[in-house]
This record gives structure tokens, C-alpha cells and sequence, in this order.
């Protein structure tokens, strides 16, 4: 017989557990700085897909890659980039709008990487709320080495412990601790250990295979050094990048295995014959940190040097600027108004991890050094080095004179030869760059009347619409970049103020009709590609694999803009209600694109975008740098400051040493 009231009890209680609310994964951890990569997880991935979010997500991205000029092209490069792209975006959008997602992060991770396999870092679309939220760490940069033999091997970096325990010293303790057995607390002694397997594979699969996801350049082998650590020169100092090993922008991983030998027993096994001694660690515990950089209804600030702060999550109606996810230091925002701009973006906002001091120039920069830009004169007395972090800093017009008065400083101190070390360059202003080219080549065919290159805009049926309402009055105050009087023809004459420079020449590319605008003499630059093609200019890779050919430019863009810039010129025109005006984002996100391709030197008809950059050199990273061979391996045992491979000034004076056989006298115009 049935007992009818307990049955009603237990059925009562069984209703209550069911409709018991779940615990919000993203409560659990508000308000810790750092959180393990399974906990981010967890909250990201707890918001479902919206359907009406998603459409106009879908609708803006597809309607605003009509004003990206190389959305046909990507579908398939040429060669020597026929395997690095061949994406076709708007059959990837297609396929989107029809999947089915498991969570909204699963959807924007699907449209991230879909644009990420363009190898276009102007290109891109990216969410505030989940590209970098969560950064997600690891102790252990790697590098690439070459022995005295040539022979190449990845090893964990000489200074990874000094750069984890100064910028990470809450989490040390954890790292130290998750470390197994006998090697517990002893993280220290992994760094300049050779790695023989990454997840039980050789290094170069994982290498390999984080090339075909990182994006940013259509050069494989500039994608293959990104898993690496580096250095750059930042606007307030020397900078340390990671790497994409130990530095990841969402929260995917949760454990690595590493097949290492340390340096120690290596050492010993050299010196006293012992027995050489392998290390299998499992999970040198990845920590995922919450970064964050201000409300999104207000101007984003810059990130903090070494906040990991978290707390509840900060959504608003108004998207952060581009310019979070922009490689460049801030700028004004008048000035990048009025200047045009190349610039890389990427789901990593610009480093702000200190490149250790034992690393950084011991002798000091010239006083006319400003920003990015800072000069040195090494011990020869004969290099110059000017370090180029970027094309952007703070004061565009001190920026530019720095620039003059620091090569004319030099030169005047008897140089008679420069490095410019763009080691991390993410770009930024055009002009600069053809500045800069002027100053250190002076007048001559390659630098007048420009020094840049030749341009084309894509000229699709709204663009067109948007240059006939500016010749029809729509832009009295001659401020938007379809005007015509922004741009010079291809004899390098202003377009008059009512001329339709935009109309298209029709081409078929890739089997897709397309049209763009006649050939203009604007000043697109890529410094590197200029110079070394017009000029003669040596080029340098360093670090790169030896098998694989090296570019010394990892992608052009010719000039880059975004989503908003697009949306600012149709709102001025009054073009917003029109059926190809993407409507306004609905999520906190932000779109950037390539608007105009710079057109070849060598091949001038087509986008120097797909033509060749071989790098002149290939120059190898050693710890032997400046270290007598018999060191080679006391580098580890010992603190001996030359052995660390992301030391510029060792790897400039390697560079003077093995490449200048000769002076090379350059000139400094003053204009």
C-alpha cells in the first residue's frame, strides 16, 4: 500500500531541489583578482546566445566588410601567401547565422577565429566582454635558440622566473606549489630549460599549431615567432611580451604538460658525468586573471601596470573605443582623428609587463628621445640604434620633431650607420613612417614628392553614395576621409572638391566582381617595405625557425579604420537609414578592417599586400651572445646578465658585429 502523504512529501521536496536556482558561476568569483581558467570558463560561457544580439552582430560584421578592400583577395591569396589565407568571410557569416552555439562566448569564439584566419591584423571583430576579460597566464615564456652548430631547440626563457615573480608576486606561491614532486617550489630552476615536448608533442606542432589560429599576419613564419617571447619599446618604458604560449587572451586551457631538461642537469651530466635527468610536469598551474580597464560608458583608460583586478561584470549600452584592443599607445584623439592611421588590433590589449632591468640599454637614450622613439649611440661610437616601438605616441607633432632632432643628434656625434630596431612595431600613424623615411633617405626619386605608396579604396555602392552627398555639400567643415580633397591622383595633384574619386574600376577577383577607386598618390607607408625595396635598406628577422622563410613585414593593410570611423561618415552623409548601412551594434563590440591597399613596387597594378618580403637575414638567437662558449650552459647556474636572449643591446651589437663590414653613411634632412 501506498503511503500518500510521504509521497506527496517527497515529491514536494524533489520539486524544490529542480527549482532551486543554480550558482552563478560568474557571483563565485567576483571579486577575486585571480581565478583558475576552468572558473572564467564558467562564466563566460553561462550566457546563452540572444538571437536578436546575434543577428545584428552578424548584420553590422557583413555590412561593414563591404569598406574592408581585401575581403575577395582573402578568399584566396596569391602566392607566396596561397596556403597563410584563403578565407572566405561571407560564407563564414552564412554558416554562423545557421549554427547553433552552446553559450554567446561559443558564437563570438566562432566569428573571432573566422576573422582571425584572414591573417589580417586590421581586420577583425572583437568583444569587450570576453576578448581579454579573462587573461590567462603562464610562468614559463619560451624561446626559440640556436646552438654554434645551427641546430635549433625551444627552451623556457632565461628570465622567466625574474619576469613571473616581479610582475606576478601574488600567484608565485601557487605556481611553486603546483609544481610535482621534487620539483615543488623549485620554479626557478625551470628557467633556460630545454623542452623536448609541449602536451606530449614536438614543440613545433604547438607552435605550429597556435600559427593557424593567432592571426595578425599573413606570414607564417611571423605567426610562428608570436608563440615566442619578446621585447618591444613602449611609451613609458621597456616592454616584455609574453609570448602566445604563456600568454592567452581567453580562458581555453587548463593544464600543459611540459617534457623539459633543466639547465642544472644538463650541466652536471656535462661536467660530472651523471646521468641526465628528464622532467615530465604536469599542469605548471595556468592562472587566468580578470583585467579590466574602466567603465564602459566613459573614455577607457589604460591598463595599470600589474592590476589584475576583478569584480561584478560591467556591461553598458555604449561599446569601449577601438582603441582597446588597438597596438599602440594611446594617442590623442584629435590627432588620430585627422591623421590616418595603419594599426594593428588584436584580442590582447598592448603589453604592460616590464621587460626585466637587468635586460634593458644600460647607457642612456639621447635627450632627444621621446616616447617609442628612443636614440642610443652604441660603444663603437659609430652605430646608431633608434628603438621603434611604434608609429604612434601621445604628441603627434613632438613626435614627429623628436624623430629629426634625435638623427641630426646623432649624425652630429659622428654616426655613421643605424639600426632602427621595430621589434613589436604595431603601427600607427602613415605619415610618421613617411617622415621618417624622408629624414633617413632625404630627397631623392623613392622619398619625392612621397615616400609612400601608391593606394586604391574599395568602391562599393554605399562608399559611392557617401562621396556624392560630400560633393553635394555634405561635409562643409572638410573633415571626412571620402572627401575628395583628403587624397592626391596618381600624378600626385589634389582631387578637386568636387570630383568622384571613388569611381569604381569594376575587377573580378577570385571569381567575385568587385570595383575600387582609381589610383591615388596617397601617403600609405609601410617603413620597411619602402625602404628596403626602393632604397637598398637591409632587412632582419631575429629568432625566426632557419627552414622556414622569414618576412621582414608580417602584413601591409595599407590604411585601417573600424566600424565606428565607417559609421561617423554615415551618419554625416545622413546614409544611416539606408539598406546597406550597418545598423549599430547591440553588444559591446567593435570591428576594425583594412579601408585602403597600398599597390605594389615591384608588381605597381597589384596590392603590395600579396608580394613577397624576404627577409635579408635571418639572424639566430644564442645564449653564446657576447658569452664565450665555454659559458654556454653555466648561463643557467649562474646570473650572469648577457645570457638572456631578449636583451636588445646584446642582440644589436651581435647585429654590428656579424652584418656591418662596412660603414653605411645615412643622411638626416631637415626637410
Amino acid at each position: 500500500m501506498i503511503n500518500h502523504q510521504s509521497w506527496l512529501l517527497t515529491l514536494f521536496s524533489l520539486t524544490f531541489v529542480l527549482s532551486s536556482p543554480l550558482p552563478d558561476p560568474c557571483a563565485e568569483i567576483a571579486g577575486k583578482k585571480w581565478i583558475l581558467p576552468q572558473e572564467a570558463r564558467a562564466c563566460i560561457t553561462s550566457f546563452p546566445v540572444d538571437p536578436l544580439v546575434k543577428a545584428n552582430i552578424i548584420e553590422v560584421v557583413k555590412k561593414t566588410l563591404a569598406f574592408h578592400a581585401s575581403t575577395n583577395y582573402q578568399i584566396q591569396a596569391p602566392p607566396p601567401f596561397e596556403n597563410d589565407v584563403h578565407e572566405d568571410l561571407h560564407a563564414d557569416l552564412l554558416r554562423i547565422s545557421e549554427q547553433e552555439y552552446s553559450s554567446d562566448f561559443a558564437f563570438h569564439l566562432d566569428i573571432y577565429r573566422s576573422f582571425k584566419r584572414v591573417n589580417d591584423g586590421h581586420c577583425g571583430v572583437y568583444n569587450y566582454c570576453y576578448d581579454s576579460l579573462y587573461v590567462t597566464y603562464l610562468p614559463l615564456p619560451l624561446v626559440l635558440l640556436t646552438a654554434k652548430d645551427g641546430s635549433q631547440d625551444v627552451y623556457i626563457a632565461p628570465e622567466a622566473f625574474k619576469v613571473a615573480s616581479d610582475e606576478f608576486k601574488e600567484e608565485i606561491e601557487f605556481w611553486q606549489q603546483a609544481l610535482p614532486g621534487q620539483l615543488k617550489g623549485q620554479l626557478a630552476s625551470l628557467s633556460g630549460a630545454k623542452v623536448y615536448l609541449i602536451n606530449g608533442r614536438e614543440p613545433f606542432f604547438a607552435v605550429n599549431e597556435n600559427a593557424k589560429i593567432t592571426g595578425s599576419y599573413q606570414s607564417f613564419a611571423t605567426r610562428q615567432n608570436s608563440f615566442f617571447a619578446s621585447y618591444s619599446r613602449g611609451a613609458a618604458g621597456w616592454s616584455y611580451t609574453m609570448g602566445n604560449f604563456a600568454q592567452q587572451v581567453h580562458p581555453l586551457v587548463d593544464s600543459v604538460e611540459l617534457t623539459v631538461q633543466r639547465a642544472t642537469s644538463l650541466s652536471l651530466a656535462i661536467w660530472f658525468g651523471l646521468e641526465e635527468f628528464y622532467l615530465t610536469s604536469h599542469h605548471i598551474a595556468q592562472i587566468t586573471a580578470w583585467r579590466r580597464t574602466g567603465p564602459m560608458s566613459g573614455p577607457v583608460r589604460p591598463l595599470e601596470r600589474g592590476w589584475r583586478s576583478s569584480g561584478s561584470r560591467n556591461i553598458s549600452r555604449r561599446p569601449p573605443p577601438v582603441t582597446h584592443f588597438q597596438q599602440q599607445p594611446a594617442v590623442d584623439p584629435r590627432d588620430a582623428r585627422r591623421q590616418p592611421m595603419n594599426v594593428i588590433m588584436d584580442g590582447g590589449p598592448l603589453t604592460d609587463i616590464d621587460l626585466p632591468e637587468h635586460l634593458q640599454p644600460a647607457m642612456p637614450a639621447l635627450n632627444e628621445s621621446y616616447s617609442v622613439a628612443q636614440f642610443y649611440m652604441l660603444k663603437d661610437n659609430v652605430t646608431a640604434v633608434l628603438a621603434l616601438g611604434s608609429f604612434s605616441a601621445r604628441n603627434f607633432t613632438l613626435f614627429g620633431s623628436s624623430l629629426l632632432a634625435g638623427l641630426q643628434k646623432l649624425k652630429a656625434d659622428g654616426a655613421q650607420r643605424l639600426i632602427v630596431d621595430v621589434t613589436n612595431n604595431g603601427g600607427g600613424y602613415i605619415c610618421i613612417a613617411h617622415w621618417l623615411h624622408r629624414i633617413i633617405i632625404g630627397p631623392k626619386k623613392s622619398t619625392e614628392p612621397q615616400a609612400g605608396l601608391d593606394s586604391t579604396t574599395r568602391a562599393g555602392p554605399l562608399a559611392r553614395l557617401i562621396v556624392q552627398k560630400i560633393v553635394d555639400g555634405g561635409d562643409p567643415e572638410e573633415l571626412l576621409s571620402y572627401n575628395p580633397i583628403q587624397w592626391t591622383n596618381a600624378t600626385h595633384h589634389p582631387f578637386s572638391n568636387s570630383s568622384d574619386w571613388l569611381k569604381p574600376v569594376k575587377v573580378t577577383i577570385n571569381g567575385h566582381k568587385d570595383a575600387f577607386s582609381q589610383r591615388s598618390a596617397a601617403i600609405l607607408k609601410t617603413l620597411d617595405i619602402t625602404m628596403a625595396k626602393k632604397d637598398g635598406v637591409k632587412t632582419i628577422v631575429f629568432g625566426g625557425k632557419s627552414d622556414v622563410p622569414q618576412e621582414y613585414c608580417g602584413t601591409v593593410g595599407g590604411q585601417s579604420t573600424g566600424f565606428a570611423d565607417v559609421d561617423t561618415e554615415i551618419r554625416s552623409t545622413k546614409l544611416k537609414n539606408h539598406t546597406l548601412a550597418p545598423p549599430d551594434f547591440l553588444s559591446n563590440s567593435v570591428q576594425g578592417l583594412t579601408w585602403r591597399l597600398g599597390l605594389g613596387i615591384d608588381v605597381p597594378e597589384e596590392p603590395e599586400e600579396w608580394q613577397a618580403h624576404p627577409a635579408d637575414v635571418n639572424f639566430p638567437l644564442t645564449l653564446q651572445t657576447h658569452v664565450p662558449s665555454i659559458l654556454f650552459y653555466v648561463c643557467f647556474l649562474s646570473s650572469d646578465l648577457k645570457c638572456s636572449v631578449n636583451n636588445p643591446v646584446a642582440i644589436w651589437e651581435s647585429l654590428v658585429d656579424t652584418q656591418f663590414k662596412e660603414p653605411t653613411v645615412f643622411r638626416v634632412q631637415t626637410s
